[in-house]
């Protein structure tokens, strides 16, 4: 059962990375983006360090329950 409950955390924690990396890359567009303010920018430049750091611990937790499922 603790395998079935280790895979679907796997699972989960590989959308949520997934998620971030997706928020990550549109913060960096607009942190780039001339057009934009310099509010949203400097806005987007800071989010993008915080979806950096949720897409490490999500894919962290993810490569750990997968390791557990195995077992």
């Amino acid at each position: 059962m603790e395998t079935v409950k280790n895979a679907a955390n796997y699972v989960s924690e590989s959308v949520k990375g997934a998620g971030a990396t997706a928020s990550k890359e549109a913060n960096k567009d607009v942190a780039k983006d001339s057009d934009a303010s310099l509010g949203s920018r400097a806005t987007a430049a800071k989010d993008t360090l915080i979806d950096k750091k949720n897409e490490k611990e999500h894919d962290v937790s993810a490569d750990a329950n997968k390791e557990a499922a195995k077992h």
